[in-house]
């Protein structure tokens, strides 16, 4: 993984790398089209952060990643 993009993200999140790290190995080791993989990273995140993320949203993000629609130079968002 690129530690600068990871510090980048970290930065702007308030999460902390290593917790990064962990869900970045979950999603890459496990299927990225499984739907409960996918739901426990959100409420990983959730949790990180303190925000709640709706239903109606969390259904978006889980849509996104399975039908590959994730844009592929993630790392300008940050």
């Amino acid at each position: 993984m690129n530690e600068e993009l990871i510090d980048r993200v970290s930065k702007k999140t308030n999460v902390k790398k290593d917790l990064i790290i962990d869900l970045a190995k979950k999603l890459s080791s496990g299927n990225m089209k499984d739907e409960k993989t996918i739901k426990e990273v959100i409420t990983s995140l959730e949790e990180a952060t303190g925000k709640k993320i709706t239903n109606e949203t969390k259904e978006k993000i889980v849509d996104t990643i399975k039908n590959d629609k994730v844009p592929k130079d993630v790392d300008k968002m940050f």
